[in-house]
């Protein structure tokens, strides 16, 4: 039998459906037959950053991968096999890493918090907080040093989405594929492109220092 605590959901999935057909009766036909996205977004779980919503688009344009503190990770089978899917099967022409101001996971790598086997994980965040320590320390504020390194480390898993061979195959076979890094505002809703962006073999390296520099400015 459902769990009653959760009827509300079902409910409100019929209204939705139900406004969809109204405004599109076409729409899950169409979206049914065909997925044909040009963005990957590479984001973190947190419940309050909603990709579709905070960027305008339907379901179907945007093919999403998501997990603690949007971290990329060469070990990450799952991540891979969305990298690998989305470029060599659903042929994106963008993949944008996207984290996000205040993310709790940042936060627990910048005060070393102990949370039991997120640790585990939140460890690539802390490599990325030791990588820019003298830097970080510097900042006037916690605030600032929470600012800094949701930067950085975004810039930092750009330079790794950069590397899986997936990528670089896509780009030595003249693929048209771009990666960017962008950071979220929970306070006002809006995006910020950190001007690292990455759409050719050989210059990764090159744009993550030049976007290291510009926020460590």
């Amino acid at each position: 039998m459902p769990d009653s605590s959760l009827s509300h959901l079902f409910a409100q999935n019929r209204a939705w459906a139900e406004s969809v057909t109204r405004d599109d009766p076409t729409f899950f036909t169409t979206l049914a037959a065909l997925q044909a996205p040009r963005y990957l977004w590479i984001g973190c779980s947190d419940s309050r950053v909603p990709p579709n919503q905070l960027t305008g688009l339907r379901p179907g344009e945007l093919f999403v991968h998501r997990n603690v503190a949007n971290v990329v990770v060469p070990s990450d089978l799952n991540c891979l096999a969305t990298i690998h899917f989305a470029v060599d099967v659903l042929k994106v022409e963008h993949i944008i890493v996207c984290g996000h101001y205040g993310c709790g996971g940042v936060r627990a790598a910048l005060e070393g918090q102990r949370l039991g086997l997120v640790n585990a994980w939140i460890g690539h965040v802390e490599d990325v907080r030791d990588r820019h320590a003298a830097a970080l320390e510097a900042c006037a504020t916690f605030d600032e040093r929470m600012k800094r390194l949701c930067e950085l480390n975004v810039i930092e898993q750009v330079l790794h989405v950069c590397r899986t061979l997936v990528v670089r195959d896509a780009w030595s076979r003249g693929q048209a594929l771009a990666v960017h890094g962008w950071a979220y505002s929970l306070h006002d809703g809006l995006l910020r492109d950190l001007d690292v962006t990455v759409n050719a073999e050989g210059t990764a390296d090159e744009a993550c220092e030049r976007a290291r520099a510009a926020v460590l400015r």
